[in-house]
């Protein structure tokens, strides 16, 4: 045990995923306050708190264990990741379980977003979803990296991304369209959530 408390924490996980269960004891014991302070300050209940904590380690068990965790370097980011994803599922778990329907009405005036100020926790989604996508952009080839950035950030026509890039329309289109299907393919095979 003594040894264990001495390794890395990716010398930790690869004991773990070899099947030492003590050395997840360690890397529990080690980033417990850490992970369980950040999702307590974000959520502001202790029961809730324990409860996405519970789940953070689970599913940080059942990541290891599929083999699907890549040695970063940085054991508690990627812990952290985790038990954020789940605050922001939570949120949006209890956004859909809180609307209120008023099918009979023409206008739907209760839950028409357009009419509400944004909740804290919609900034942090929204937050959330800006960062993410920043990073899946910089993974684009060039080409569609470029046009999607004029598209979107810069609010350039295909028109006027066609001149800048010397390409036709149609090109710049097709650039756009697998810049977006490239995005969704990374999204899902990280599991990103990319919507409110």
């Amino acid at each position: 045990m003594d040894t264990l408390k001495m390794m890395t924490d990716e010398e930790l996980v690869l004991c773990y995923s070899n099947g030492n269960n003590s050395a997840f004891d360690i890397l529990l014991d080690r980033h417990r306050l850490a992970v369980f302070n950040y999702i307590y300050f974000i959520v502001k209940n202790k029961e809730l708190s324990e409860d996405i904590f519970q789940d953070t380690f689970i599913k940080a068990i059942m990541t290891i264990k599929q083999g699907r965790y890549t040695e970063t370097g940085k054991f508690r980011a990627w812990i952290s990741r985790i038990a954020h994803n789940l605050i922001i599922d939570f949120f949006r778990l209890q956004k859909k379980e809180n609307t209120v329907s008023n099918d009979d009405v023409q206008i739907d005036l209760l839950n028409n977003p357009m009419l509400c100020d944004d909740t804290v926790e919609d900034r942090l989604i929204l937050s959330q979803i800006d960062s993410d996508l920043k990073k899946l952009i910089t993974y684009l080839p060039d080409n569609q990296k470029d046009v999607l950035i004029m598209r979107y950030y810069q609010n350039l026509s295909f028109k006027e991304i066609s001149e800048r890039t010397g390409v036709s329309i149609n090109t710049a289109l097709g650039r756009m369209r697998y810049a977006i299907l490239n995005i969704r393919k990374m999204a899902d095979e990280n599991q990103i959530i990319l919507t409110l």
